[in-house]
């Protein structure tokens, strides 16, 4: 189903131009077509965002239709990066979302309220100026590696010992001891498919449908898999439809009670004291989201080598922008403990990959993100469809942070360069992940920065320290040059 405007070769995706060109506005049907590909993988994700209603029905008892209508609210912001010039598909900031949840248990009653709104007012408002500043990348890259990697571990370490990791049923887990076996199989799948060493040679040797299909899917067919398992098991309750008395889901009457009583709208700024101390767990949000901005920016501008007949227009300032709008109006209307970050990798990779392939196959990038985003939303709203994966959100919510746990670790393992920051930030990691205020953890990963790598050394030495690490890294580089120059090699990559 093609737009009707169509461009030239080499040039932007039609659009109308909005403040100077920041913004690029574009309309369904006539700025971007529908693609049935991502549409029936939004059919199956879907279930990802909907989890959402896990945190905010145990942390705030919200019943599961009023936990829904702020997760309709949620996915259809993601459209605001999309069709304002974005093309990256966002999604939660995931690292962050454990640490949040300890942060928030910390307050009772409203002041938990608060508490969310703080932390979502103040990554907002952080999202907007430094997109409009520019100064974003500056102040990012002012952290410290050490403290930016032990932000990441922290929330790894967050993920396994919480409730849906390894944490006890005792003590509220529904996460390994309460559905072991699907669990076990739903998390080894999921890492096999997006991170395993023989899948990543199974797909590059093997090029039928079937594996082709199941390394665009991301970590899907593990939910399926580990869904019906458990099912099976008897560790998941199978769906109930005998509740169902309708087809269609009105999220109105639930917006309406959140409206005046879980948002500013209705109850107002927080207190100022809530407000400072919510803001350092903001600052960690914000870094690890940049992180995010970064590493989708530098992947959407290796997409472009694959197609010069489309140039996408990757700004940086602007995701910044768009993130921060999606943030306050959250905060003011529908907030939620995932808060709405830049980037869902799984997802931006599925479409760039066949966007990859042609334009016969996608015309453009923005039909990919706009219609996997908007079926995403349709499908919140199918009562059916809830009804049938509401029994596996937790167990979809657990894969979603094993996942990242993995991920968090692996990257910030790499950014360390030297012995020093490396424990530097596994201190800093395990303080963020076992202090009943996160924020004590920042604060103690600053203060062993000080000590550890900035007291009383100076400039040149901590340039040697990195340079150490990196002499290492030289090294190793160049046995695996003489190695990919013996003949022996060559002759394999032939083959």
């Amino acid at each position: 189903m093609q737009s009707l405007q169509k461009r030239r070769d080499g040039e932007v995706q039609p659009h109308i131009s909005l403040f100077g060109g920041l913004f690029h506005l574009r309309l369904p049907f006539i700025h971007w077509e529908w693609e049935f590909p991502e549409m029936i993988q939004a059919i199956v994700v879907f279930m990802t965002g909907v989890a959402g209603t896990e945190y905010l029905k145990e942390i705030f008892g919200l019943s599961f239709e009023l936990a829904l209508s702020i997760v309709v609210v949620h996915e259809a912001l993601y459209l605001v990066n999309n069709i304002l010039g974005d093309p990256l598909i966002g999604g939660w900031i995931t690292p962050a979302v454990p640490l949040i949840t300890a942060f928030l248990v910390q307050f009772e009653g409203t002041d938990r309220i608060y508490a969310l709104l703080s932390i979502e007012l103040c990554l907002g408002v952080m999202y907007v100026f430094f997109g409009l500043t520019g100064i974003a990348e500056k102040l990012v890259n002012f952290c410290p590696m050490s403290i930016k990697a032990g932000i990441l571990i922290g929330a790894g370490f967050a993920a396994c010992i919480g409730k849906y990791g390894f944490l006890s049923v005792q003590k509220g887990g529904v996460g390994f001891y309460a559905t072991p076996i699907s669990w076990t199989i739903g998390v080894l799948l999921s890492l096999f498919l997006l991170f395993s060493y023989g899948f990543g040679d199974i797909k590059f040797h093997h090029q039928n449908k079937l594996i082709q299909l199941l390394s665009k899917a991301g970590f899907v067919p593990a939910i399926i898999v580990a869904a019906i398992l458990g099912m099976v098991l008897g560790e998941i309750a199978l769906p109930d439809f005998s509740s169902i008395d309708g087809i269609i889901f009105n999220p109105l009457p639930g917006l309406v009670w959140v409206g005046k009583n879980f948002s500013i709208l209705g109850l107002g700024l927080p207190p100022l004291d809530i407000l400072l101390q919510s803001l350092p767990m903001a600052i960690i949000a914000y870094v690890i989201a940049f992180g995010d901005i970064v590493g989708g920016t530098a992947f959407l501008n290796d997409t472009k080598k694959y197609r010069s007949d489309e140039h996408l227009d990757i700004n940086p300032n602007r995701t910044n922008i768009c993130c921060g709008i999606r943030n306050l109006i959250e905060c003011f209307f529908a907030p939620t403990c995932t808060m709405s970050g830049p980037l869902w990798t799984a997802m931006t990779v599925t479409v760039a990959e066949r966007y990859k392939s042609g334009k016969e196959n996608m015309y453009s990038i923005f039909g990919g993100s706009c219609t996997f985003n908007t079926a995403k939303v349709i499908c919140c709203l199918i009562i059916p469809l809830t009804a049938i994966i509401k029994p596996a959100l937790p167990l979809a919510m657990a894969l979603t942070l094993m996942i990242q746990a993995f991920g968090s670790f692996y990257v910030a393992l790499t950014m360390c360069r030297t012995n020093i920051e490396r424990g530097v930030a596994g201190i800093t990691g395990g303080a963020i992940a076992a202090s009943a205020n996160p924020a004590y953890g920042l604060l103690m990963g600053i203060l062993l920065y000080f000590v550890c790598q900035f007291i009383g050394t100076r400039s040149e030495q901590r340039t040697n320290e990195v340079v150490k690490g990196v002499t290492i890294t030289i090294q190793e580089c160049e046995a695996i040059k003489e190695e990919l120059e013996s003949t022996e090699t060559k002759q394999m990559i032939t083959k």
